[in-house]
């Protein structure tokens, strides 16, 4: 994995935890703040913890992010900041902007002055959590764009000691097996030959269109 530099504006929840992440993912992180404490509480996980207004393009620069690969404006419920970070960071022409926001007015206004990818935390993973609740068999979800998700689900039992040439399940219902796993945050077995045989509890990694999913219990019993 490429080396990359990223700067966190803003030390909340959600900007702490990506900045402490893309660190265990040994990223240079430099991470912003207005607030001492927040910087503080960061300083020892990332390679910089700065306190500065990154409303204000001078301190911006003093920084020098302008070197930066990607930014992450995590200021979501504060839309004037957000405004002037992603103003700022198009102006020192960082390659990718990534924002927060709080709602969609907020989040098209973020696209319109910008931004690469805005995301709304909060909606995202409650739609997560309820695609999961909706089928036993599902244990995590990513949506990728508007039609595809990527979808880890536990083997049903009427496929087990069946192999996926067996199975056919590209042509059945249209799903692309990515990858097995025999148990919980084991290695992922990426592209399983088609002899494979299912086990009982195999993990599987699998990409679908979204329509499916909503009747995925049906589907997963054939």
């Amino acid at each position: 994995m490429e080396r990359k530099t990223y700067v966190i504006l803003g030390l909340g929840i959600f900007g702490s935890t990506i900045a402490t992440k893309l660190s265990e993912l040994n990223h240079d992180v430099i991470a912003i703040d207005k607030n001492m404490e927040c910087v503080e509480r960061i300083s020892n996980e990332v390679v910089q913890a700065i306190r500065a207004d990154f409303t204000d393009i001078e301190q911006l620069k003093a920084i020098d992010i302008q070197d930066a690969d990607v930014a992450v404006v995590a200021t979501g419920s504060h839309l004037e900041e957000s405004i002037m970070a992603i103003m700022n960071l198009k102006e020192l022409k960082v390659p990718y902007i990534l924002a927060k926001a709080k709602n969609k007015k907020y989040m098209q206004v973020l696209l319109k002055i910008g931004a690469d990818r805005v995301i709304r935390p909060e909606r995202e993973m409650g739609e997560r959590v309820a695609k999961q609740l909706v089928s036993s068999n599902i244990v995590d979800l990513i949506d990728i764009d508007d039609d595809y998700s990527v979808v880890e689900i536990i083997a049903p039992k009427t496929w087990v000691n069946k192999s996926l040439i067996e199975l056919d399940l590209r042509k059945r219902f249209g799903i692309n097996v990515l990858g097995i796993r025999k148990k919980p945050k084991e290695h992922l077995s990426i592209s399983p030959n088609a002899q494979y045989v299912i086990e009982e509890n195999d993990r599987l990694l699998v990409i679908a269109d979204k329509a499916l999913f909503s009747k995925l219990d049906d589907i997963l019993a054939k």
